[in-house]
């Protein structure tokens, strides 16, 4: 243990953000570390790994409290998620022993009634949202309470309310298409920051000395009002933020809160590359810090690591590597997500080869004039050589299935327009096209609107896509035409896509997305991704004009 310390403290990445409560609390003997993880994606064994934060928890828990949080997009985007439709992450967190836990927007990509019973059913730990309803009501309790040494500490659960649109809108549905679940949205934020605060105040009036908030957020501008910076402006009482949803990695930095307080907000990033710790002293100091993995080296080979989680991570790896492994075809070219001169992320915002590709498949698998694919769909790069089925399922992780409608050219270019109304900041529902080209004129400023549930709700001015081709003609809006692309987009308005509801079904849910990537490759492009998918940058498919041409 003195070994795995001493190796822990040379990882520590601490920038040393402090906040003292006004009035430090008696009754600590020792310190409170509240440890977190946030949008892990089903890593199980990257970064820490399951067994590294385990670890982290018992090394810490020897001189301090210790509670073990996660901010939720836990249970999906590898292949042991999408293969147990987030169950065996689930029950790996039980093992670690997670005592709290929020949903984020991709705990509920397997349905409703898939994640509300992992969360009843299997969960040991209990999941909180103050914002999370169902007609209105909360579906889980708002928070919980830790006490230690008679202090009561609050862990506010927050979910972002963009998750209706980020996940799929139709399972927040009735059957009717009537939207019963929510997350206290509206236009302006003040419900949303209403039900925080009410669970605030409830907290405090049950004693709580300290109350943090465990919130699914981020800082992205498209995420706004409902960031965790707008609800530290617009909530008072709360000491802390623990932030996830953006990915973000921030050690600590200190904000200034409604009531004129410090709040510390800490990120810890992704795929568990950081453990957060979030501290509180007995004289009432609260700091932030990142233990941050060096990926040179192994929880379990260097700090020889044994027990329960290591033993439940390994059966769990182990179940899968046969299928994980099994090679489907290759490609001759690295296929990206990231622009490979910097590797920042591009396809939420630019046309990349991958997204061509993945465009192509729906196209070909279904006859259609068009296809779409949105960028958030396509969640990783198959670098050049052999395709295992692992890297098919790390490419499409959702499981969203084909379908074919029959759409008018306005709801096409509707759809082009809303997808780039970001552009060039990055949007999930940026789209990647088949059997089509267009230009984003990004001196024109966005008119797309949206309701209140992030759904579009039309072009109020001048469309900054324009120049559409389809099939080598311009796009006519008043023409039919079959476009392609899956239940999510089509069927659910997934990524706030409405109008596309109600369009006229010609196929209704064929081939998983995963398998319509499959077939592609090893059917249409007899194994191989070739020479037409070479270029990173795609076929010249969505053109970029910043300037307004010369008059």
């Amino acid at each position: 243990m003195k070994k795995f310390l001493a190796l822990l403290l040379s990882v520590m990445m601490l920038l040393g953000c402090v906040a003292m409560a006004e009035e430090a609390p008696a009754g600590l003997t020792k310190n409170v570390v509240v440890l977190f993880t946030s949008d892990a994606h089903a890593g199980i064994d990257m970064g820490w790994g399951y067994a590294g934060v385990a670890a982290i928890r018992d090394a810490i828990g020897a001189k301090n409290h210790v509670v073990l949080v996660d901010n939720g997009d836990a249970i999906q985007g590898e292949t042991i998620g999408t293969l147990t439709n987030g169950k065996a992450i689930v029950e790996l967190m039980n093992v670690v022993g997670y005592d709290v836990a929020v949903p984020g927007n991709h705990e509920f990509d397997y349905g409703m009634s898939n994640f509300l019973t992992l969360a009843g059913e299997v969960a040991q730990y209990p999941y909180v949202s103050a914002n999370f309803t169902y007609q209105d009501k909360t579906v889980f309790n708002p928070y919980v309470i830790k006490e230690f040494d008679g202090v009561k500490i609050a862990f506010v659960g927050v979910t972002t309310p963009k998750t209706i649109t980020s996940s799929t809108p139709a399972y927040f549905q009735d059957e009717n298409g009537n939207f019963v679940y929510g997350f206290c949205q509206d236009e302006t934020g003040a419900k949303f920051y209403a039900a925080i605060q009410s669970a605030v105040d409830a907290a405090r009036a049950e004693g709580a000395q300290y109350v943090i908030i465990c919130g699914h957020l981020g800082t992205e501008e498209t995420c706004e009002p409902y960031t965790s910076i707008d609800v530290i402006y617009n909530v008072s009482g709360i000491d802390a933020v623990l932030d996830g949803h953006a990915h973000e990695t921030m050690p600590s930095n200190i904000v200034k809160g409604k009531d004129g307080k410090d709040v510390v907000r800490v990120a810890c990033g992704t795929k568990l590359a950081n453990v957060g710790a979030l501290t509180i002293t007995p004289d009432g100091t609260i700091s932030a810090e990142l233990y941050t993995w060096q990926n040179s080296i192994t929880p379990a080979e260097t700090f020889g690591l044994t027990g329960p989680v290591v033993d439940a991570v390994n059966e769990k790896i182990a179940s899968l590597d046969e299928i994980r492994n099994t090679v489907v075809a290759r490609t001759e070219n690295t296929l990206y997500i990231n622009d490979p001169e910097t590797d920042v992320r591009i396809i939420r915002n630019a046309e990349t080869n991958l997204g061509d590709l993945c465009a192509d498949a729906y196209r070909a698998m279904s006859g259609s004039d068009v296809a779409f694919v949105n960028g958030g769909g396509v969640r990783a790069q198959i670098p050049a050589g052999d395709i295992t089925l692992d890297q098919i399922y790390s490419v499409h992780p959702f499981g969203n299935i084909m379908c074919m409608v029959e759409v008018t050219g306005q709801q096409i270019l509707d759809a082009l327009e809303f997808g780039a109304r970001n552009n060039p900041g990055e949007n999930g529902g940026f789209l990647h096209v088949s059997g089509l080209t267009y230009e984003i004129h990004t001196y024109v400023p966005s008119t797309a609107k949206v309701d209140e549930n992030g759904m579009f709700a039309g072009v109020e001015g001048e469309y900054r896509v324009k120049n559409v081709v389809v099939g080598g003609e311009p796009l006519d809006v008043n023409k039919t035409y079959t476009l392609a692309s899956h239940n999510y987009m089509l069927k659910n308005s997934g990524d706030g896509f409405s109008m596309f509801a109600g369009s006229k079904l010609l196929i209704d849910e064929t081939l998983i997305d995963n398998q319509v990537l499959i077939t592609y490759i090893t059917v249409n492009l007899g194994g191989v991704v070739g020479e037409e998918y070479a270029n990173p940058y795609g076929q010249g498919r969505i053109i970029g004009v910043p300037e307004a041409p010369a008059q």
